[in-house]
């Protein structure tokens, strides 16, 4: 595959925790060569010969280096599939015999990166590093929604329709006229919203109002409120 090179010192991890590269390939020295190249620069490395071993692993890996072309399965047909159960590993691609609809397929997929076969070491470590960030990156936004999340479902049913309304774009009387309720009960609520939401301003409840699929889009503060 590559050669370990002599600058290899450079691209050795002396921080930080190891993490989990995965390797899928059904050519056994391809993924030797892998094992001991990855595992030269500190990081932790599962290899398998199909994806049915990888799905069937509890490895929460950082980064899954792919190949196309396995002798009893699609690559680019697994890709998809991980996209679609929404895994959060990034995915590298590799080939030996790549061309550019595979390279505009991979990609529009997700792919991290997509190595044509044979690539330097300086290829495949800047992919890894590319990936590891996205997967940290990916790791940091899932906890922040499941943070969110929990917020909101501290939210009363009323404040959650409060919420919506707010971050539609009506004012605390027209939100009164649609709930009916006193305009001052709106505001009570409202802040009962901010404060268990942790928001900071409405834009930042209108965001995350956005990232939960809960603003309203069916109304506007410029439609009459209905009879």
């Amino acid at each position: 595959m590559t050669e370990l090179t002599k600058e290899m010192g450079s691209f050795v991890r002396d921080d930080g925790p190891r993490e989990l590269v995965c390797v899928i390939d059904d050519d056994e020295k391809v993924r030797a060569s892998l094992d001991s190249l990855l595992r030269s620069a500190a990081y932790a490395v599962h290899t398998f010969a199909t994806p049915e071993e990888f799905l069937a692993s509890a490895d929460d890996a950082a980064c899954l280096i792919l190949d196309v072309r396995l002798k009893d399965a699609d690559g680019l047909a697994f890709q998809e599939q991980l996209v679609a159960s929404e895994a959060i590993v990034p995915i590298i691609l590799m080939t030996g015999y790549g061309d550019i609809p595979m390279t505009v397929r991979a990609m529009k997929a997700g792919a991290v990166n997509f190595l044509t076969k044979p690539f330097t070491d300086e290829e495949l470590f800047g992919a890894v590093r590319e990936a590891v960030e996205q997967f940290r990156a990916r790791c940091i936004e899932a906890q922040e929604s499941e943070s969110l999340r929990g917020c909101y479902e501290s939210l009363t049913p009323r404040e959650r329709e409060v919420m919506g309304l707010v971050t539609a774009g009506l004012m605390n009387k027209q939100i009164a006229g649609r709930l009916g309720v006193q305009e001052i009960t709106v505001k009570i609520h409202r802040g009962n919203v901010m404060h268990k939401m942790s928001a900071q301003s409405l834009p930042d409840l209108v965001r995350m109002a956005e990232t939960l699929g809960v603003r309203e889009t069916s109304v506007s503060r410029y439609a009459r409120a209905p009879a």
